[in-house]
């Protein structure tokens, strides 16, 4: 993302020349590279600590290891997989669709991969549609209204409630 955060990127998964999804961004075992609090964690990928704590419970992230003390002791995987999530959400993904990503990416099937981001796809492209359907159909009725009078000659007013929208 030449040292861009995710938001200044534009939202873009293009990962440049040479790329390779290691294993260890769908890892489910802990990384013992560095080892950090779920404080830290969470800063770390711009998440809550609650956050943190429901992925666990939905099982995208691997529970955590603990400290001695009893604390919660994470890795760089998962800060990965944190970042991993929060990427496909930026793009909609549902979690269960996030879930479905690091199931099939665990399996290398890019096929698979590929299908359900078309699919994701074809269903933002159904809702842009509506959006813009609404939209004209708003705008009629804007332009429709002269903005003073009585509400009962007010040409929005009058579509919803007789049920002329579309």
């Amino acid at each position: 993302m030449n040292g861009r955060s995710w938001g200044e990127s534009g939202l873009t998964l293009d990962h440049g020349p040479g790329f390779k999804l290691n294993a260890l961004y769908l890892a489910r075992e802990p990384s013992t590279m560095s080892s950090f609090p779920i404080g830290r964690l969470a800063e770390h990928a711009g998440v809550g600590i609650d956050t943190v704590r429901y992925y666990e419970r939905a099982g995208l992230l691997a529970p955590a290891g603990r400290s001695p003390s009893g604390y919660r002791q994470y890795g760089e995987g998962e800060l990965r997989r944190l970042r991993f999530i929060r990427r496909a959400q930026h793009l909609g993904f549902s979690l269960a669709e996030i879930g479905d990503l690091l199931a099939i990416g665990g399996q290398d099937d890019i096929a698979a991969v590929r299908e359900l981001a078309r699919r994701h796809l074809d269903g933002i492209e159904q809702r842009m549609a509506e959006l813009q359907r609404m939209r004209d159909a708003l705008g009629r009725l804007v332009t429709a209204c002269p903005g003073h009078g009585l509400a009962q000659d007010c040409p929005i007013l009058r579509a919803f409630d007789e049920g002329d929208v579309a």
